[in-house]
């Protein structure tokens, strides 16, 4: 997928374009994890597709839920989708930010062999 060491930095085009494709990865993995956070406060909490959202938002941003669970199976799904929305957040920040890292790293290597 990245070029080799052995091959020059991509062209500044090219690697907008590279970047532009690992933020669509990230926006897609959010947003589908904010549709799941949403759905799971609507089934277990009843809560309206604002309120869900909000609460979805929040965990997914690392704040925390604004409204506490009332269910068991609404603190369950709490409890688990903020375990994976903190993955989520750490994964999207590393797709994001791979292709800048791993430009930074190229041109250093690709410098002290030229």
């Amino acid at each position: 997928m990245y070029e080799t060491r052995l091959h020059p930095p991509l062209p500044l085009p090219r690697f907008l374009r590279r970047m532009l494709m690992h933020a669509l990865v990230a926006l897609v993995l959010v947003a589908g994890s904010l549709a799941l956070g949403m759905a799971g406060y609507a089934y277990f909490e009843r809560l309206p597709w604002r309120d869900a959202f909000l609460n979805s938002a929040m965990l997914l941003g690392g704040m925390g839920p604004v409204d506490a669970p009332r269910t068991d199976g609404g603190k369950l799904f709490a409890g688990f989708y903020a375990l994976y929305a903190g993955l989520v957040f750490i994964i999207a920040i590393g797709v994001a930010a791979g292709p800048i890292v791993h430009r930074i790293l190229h041109k250093f290597h690709w410098e002290q062999k030229n």
